[in-house]
């Protein structure tokens, strides 16, 4: 993960977590509306012309490639994504929900991880990002993240 600790605090501290998490985040939530609100909505389309003769290719919703080239322009992304499936038995989309849904701050590098699979899956593979709007993942993952750092900031500030 490229989140890296400046030293102030302890590393992975609540409130080490807050600080590494938040500017992050405050670059993809504003998208929260747009991924609640087409959840369950198709947000890429397969373009293809027969005149063209040529393969068809998925169209995407352009909130859709703002929203995955800002999450990609955090450094939120990590590449060993599937390390924190293998070691959480995440195998399905109600893996992933359920397991967002019981997250706690310390769990902030696999929801992460959560994110990184839909975002970098989607670069070779053009359905996943429609399915993780479509299955509610990357607004639940997100919404969690979003939460938990809201939560524990003001917590720490105490």
């Amino acid at each position: 993960m490229g989140i890296e600790n400046d030293g102030s605090v302890n590393e992975n501290s609540v409130e080490d977590i807050v600080l590494r998490y938040r500017p992050e985040l405050s670059k993809i939530t504003p998208y929260l509306n747009w991924l609640r609100d087409n959840a369950s909505n198709e947000v890429a389309q397969s373009y293809s012309n027969s005149d063209l003769k040529s393969m068809p290719f998925p169209v995407y919703d352009s909130n859709l490639l703002a929203f995955v080239r800002a999450a990609q322009n955090t450094n939120l992304m990590d590449r060993n994504y599937v390390y924190v499936y293998s070691r959480n038995r995440l195998n399905t989309a109600k893996d992933e929900l359920n397991f967002i849904a019981g997250a706690q701050i310390r769990d902030m590098d696999d929801l992460a991880g959560i994110l990184s699979k839909y975002v970098l899956s989607g670069m070779t593979k053009g359905s996943v990002w429609g399915e993780g709007v479509r299955n509610g993942v990357l607004y639940n993952v997100i919404k969690k993240m979003d939460d938990l750092v809201r939560f524990w900031g003001q917590e720490t500030t105490r």
